[in-house]
């Protein structure tokens, strides 16, 4: 994660200028271009024209800015059309290698509540928070909201790569043994004081997902009185979806034949499958950033297939799913997808397709790979 560290801190440096300058907004998904703008960027409305809607609206409408589609999906569910949203991740990337523009970081200093993750994805966000002035702005971090578990590693798991050190830090490094030596202590310290790696793929679980809309609901409350009614009532409506997509598991899990899943890809199913009792195989962690699995891992999750009589293989959305394709290949497995929702397609996200329409997608796969 150290290169991804310094290309964060290369783009804060860059915001700074960029907001000594006075550029212009962009780069960014809103709910208000959702179905008519392409995921191409585009230019926020001038402040004349922002003015003039919130006083036609009765008030100042709060500016929240997110960071990728679970959480942009949950405000926009309690704030429905009362509140200024932006998704910063480009519908159809990669959520985990996703690093800010200049642009972005402005977005997030102007906004009344600036939502993200945690964990290694959002690595960048410590620091650009310290580069800035926050005093009027609220925070929430998805990580916060519930209980934590480490990041699930299974038997026969892909181990995750250490990111190669550049090649300036190795040289820098060699001039001094005892600034080398005091590095590392230093490292070794940092990596005591952090202790085991969370999973940050919270959302991935319906009872986290409740508990996060019920604690964000709150947070918005507070920043705009004048819509808690409105704010608490469309957070009941959508946690009571969740609450039946919770049962519908339930009732999966409970009538399957077997309580154990094979995927053959990433795994961010941690939480989901602690919730719900299930064991797991799978090719990577969640968060790895190597997707290129050896042959002794292919090996293990066919021979895994076979012996368990495993009828599904399943995939991650936006994977290239060649690895299911070669495990179902050979054993007969039937390929599905298990979607874990880090982000979604372009012509869903300008459909207004929601986390909960995607989970609903996820019940009938879970069925048919437990039976």
């Amino acid at each position: 994660m150290k290169l991804k560290k310094l290309l964060s801190a290369f783009v804060i440096a860059c915001s700074g200028a960029a907001l000594l300058s006075a550029c212009t907004q962009g780069g960014t998904q809103s709910t208000e271009a959702k179905k008519e703008s392409s995921p191409e960027k585009t230019e926020a409305p001038k402040e004349s024209e922002k003015a003039e809607t919130e006083k036609a609206e009765g008030g100042k409408r709060l500016n929240i800015v997110c960071t990728n589609f679970p959480e942009y999906d949950f405000v926009r569910a309690i704030a429905k059309d009362q509140a200024d949203i932006t998704m910063l991740l480009k519908p159809g990337a990669e959520s985990h290698s996703y690093e800010p523009t200049p642009e972005d970081i402005i977005k997030i200093q102007k906004s009344d509540l600036f939502l993200y993750v945690g964990g290694d994805s959002d690595e960048w966000v410590a620091g650009m928070l310290k580069s800035m002035d926050t005093k009027n702005m609220t925070i929430f971090k998805l990580m916060d909201a519930v209980d934590l578990i480490e990041e699930g590693h299974s038997e026969g798991m892909e181990p995750e790569k250490e990111e190669e050190e550049p090649a300036a830090e190795k040289s820098a490094a060699s001039e001094g043994e005892s600034a080398s030596e005091k590095s590392a202590s230093e490292e070794a310290e940092s990596e005591e004081e952090e202790g085991p790696e969370m999973d940050e793929h919270v959302w991935t679980s319906p009872v986290n997902a409740e508990k996060i809309v019920e604690k964000l609901a709150e947070t918005m409350e507070k920043l705009d009185p004048e819509k808690k009614e409105s704010f608490s009532k469309n957070a009941e409506d959508y946690i009571g979806k969740l609450k039946k997509l919770d049962q519908e598991f339930r009732d999966v899990v409970n009538s399957g034949k077997r309580k154990e899943i094979i995927v053959a890809d990433r795994f961010p199913f941690t939480y989901f499958c602690k919730e719900y009792g299930l064991s797991y195989y799978a090719a990577f962690p969640g968060c790895s950033t190597d997707t290129q699995p050896s042959a002794k891992t292919i090996a293990f999750l066919q021979d895994k297939v076979k012996e368990d009589q495993i009828p599904v293989v399943f995939h991650i959305e936006l994977s290239n799913e060649q690895m299911a394709d070669a495990i179902c290949k050979d054993t007969g497995a039937k390929k599905e997808l298990l979607n874990a929702i880090h982000n979604v397609t372009d012509e869903d996200f300008k459909a207004g397709v929601t986390y909960v329409d995607l989970m609903e997608k996820n019940v009938p796969a879970l069925k048919e790979a437990l039976n």
